[in-house]
């Protein structure tokens, strides 16, 4: 069953064939480090984690490079403004290098948090100046660039392709922008790939050019492609960075010769109670302040609840509905690992099905949202066979496909990981309590029995009495 991938770039699903058999290279964009890391930033890792998870599982090698923008990204995103890191440095009384390293940790905590496991690797846009001066000299060389007044841009006139990524008319761009905009520019629709540093710009390096910092759309095309080739498979980011950051990236890249991405993948965008998401209006929440109140794994099915491509929406009743499934899940899992008395496949032929429809969904574009849906019905038939009493490989099935595609390939198990010697334990006590509690129920000391329950209850144990005796699960 080949994969299907929706091309951005194409703007239609296509088979994915990698640049290198085997091998697959991934890029998507990072953060800007300079405040606490909201719910904004946590999709597109989910994403890509889950993606990653995915290829391996089917064989493949993979190298997922996710950049952190540190220098370059203005407060307005285009070629105006302050800097977003030096703006907060001041507000903060700190370095710069200070206030990216501050919240640098503070993002990848909290990525930790939600079982996102560390791209291959990280690379900063500051670690990386000496890249894109080579870059910028490269389209220079070419006709595709200019300096003016010690800055330097890319000449979109020059570059008849440009717009081919967000299906936007170079000239229709032109008649909506004011040329008074920027004066040193020869065209308003010319991006920076050099900003000459005014009197007082802290963040700075030597240039060809006099001193000054990189724009924030070179440091992508730089970063990519000196980790994954000039021709690789795979860019994502978010849909708002379709245009102009996307966009700006293919164009210099191709400009300098470099085939760049195969296939591009744009999440879409997070809403707050139906509301768009705004940080500059204070319509946004931080994943510190979600987390006080909402378990992360709850948070990261609640984002794969929704395919990639479509609006998620976050509210506290929409959340809890999330929570509220995915603790469904963990009670029929915890209940199979507890009645499971080896280790091994199983009779795999029993669940063959629902093995089919997983792969089926992620096939198809990553649908996590039918993928999870596969889940709840296996989560259902398999209920209905714990209740039956089945044999050890049937139980052993359902195992084994919770913990590889609830726990490896969601990444929303994490009791996948836990010793199966911790919950054997724990068995062999609640049967001991549950003995003496059926001993009282004999006495006909019902108080006693009730509250040997209720004590279990208060440690996250719930009791079902059932015709063929009592059976615990966790709460």
């Amino acid at each position: 069953m080949s994969l299907l991938l929706y091309n951005s770039l194409k703007r239609t699903k296509e088979p994915f064939i990698p640049v290198t058999p085997g091998r697959v290279g991934i890029y998507f964009c990072g953060p800007t480090v300079y405040s606490e890391p909201h719910l904004g930033h946590a999709r597109g890792p989910i994403l890509f984690d889950v993606i990653r998870r995915w290829f391996i599982h089917q064989g493949y090698q993979v190298r997922l490079v996710s950049n952190v923008t540190d220098v370059g990204h203005l407060t307005d995103d285009m070629d105006n403004g302050e800097d977003k890191l030096e703006k907060r440095a001041k507000l903060e009384q700190l370095e710069p290098m200070e206030v990216a390293e501050k919240y640098f940790w503070a993002y990848f905590d909290a990525m930790a948090k939600l079982n996102v496991r560390r791209p291959s690797i990280v690379p900063r846009a500051s670690g990386h100046i000496t890249e894109q001066l080579a870059l910028i000299q490269t389209l220079l060389a070419r006709g595709f660039a200019y300096e003016q007044g010690g800055s330097v841009y890319f000449d979109v006139s020059a570059w008849e392709n440009y717009g081919e990524l967000s299906g936007r008319n170079p000239d229709e761009l032109l008649e909506g922008t004011r040329i008074s905009v920027r004066s040193d520019k020869d065209d308003p629709r010319d991006f920076a790939l050099w900003k000459r540093a005014e009197a007082g710009h802290i963040m700075r390096w030597q240039s060809p050019w006099g001193e000054g910092y990189p724009g924030w759309h070179l440091e992508c095309s730089v970063m990519s492609t000196k980790y994954l080739g000039d021709e690789f498979d795979i860019h994502g980011g978010g849909l708002d960075l379709l245009f102009p950051h996307h966009e700006c990236e293919l164009a210099q890249a191709r400009a300098a010769g470099k085939p760049f991405a195969r296939y591009w993948l744009h999440w879409n965008m997070l809403t707050l109670s139906g509301e768009k998401m705004a940080k500059s209006k204070g319509h946004v929440v931080t994943l510190d302040e979600l987390f006080k109140q909402h378990d992360p794994l709850a948070v990261r099915f609640h984002l794969l609840m929704t395919h990639y491509r479509s609006v998620s929406d976050f509210s506290d009743e929409s959340l809890a509905a999330s929570a509220h499934g995915l603790r469904r899940l963990h009670e029929t899992y915890r209940e199979l690992l507890r009645r499971s008395s080896a280790d091994g496949p199983g009779d795999t032929e029993v669940f063959a099905d629902y093995h089919k429809r997983f792969a089926t969904a992620m096939n198809d574009d990553f649908n996590t949202a039918q993928a999870i849906a596969v889940l709840f019905e296996a989560a259902r038939e398999s209920n209905s066979l714990l209740a039956k009493n089945p044999a050890t490989p049937t139980l052993l099935a359902a195992k084994s496909l919770f913990e590889s595609y609830a726990g490896e390939i969601l990444g929303v198990l994490p009791e996948a990981q836990q010793p199966h010697a911790d919950l054997s334990i724990v068995d062999g006590l609640v049967q001991l309590i549950l003995e003496q509690r059926q001993e009282a129920r004999l006495r006909r000391d019902f108080k006693q029995a009730d509250a040997i329950r209720a004590q279990l209850q208060a440690i996250g144990i719930a009791i079902e009495d059932t015709p063929e005796g009592p059976r615990w699960k966790f709460a």
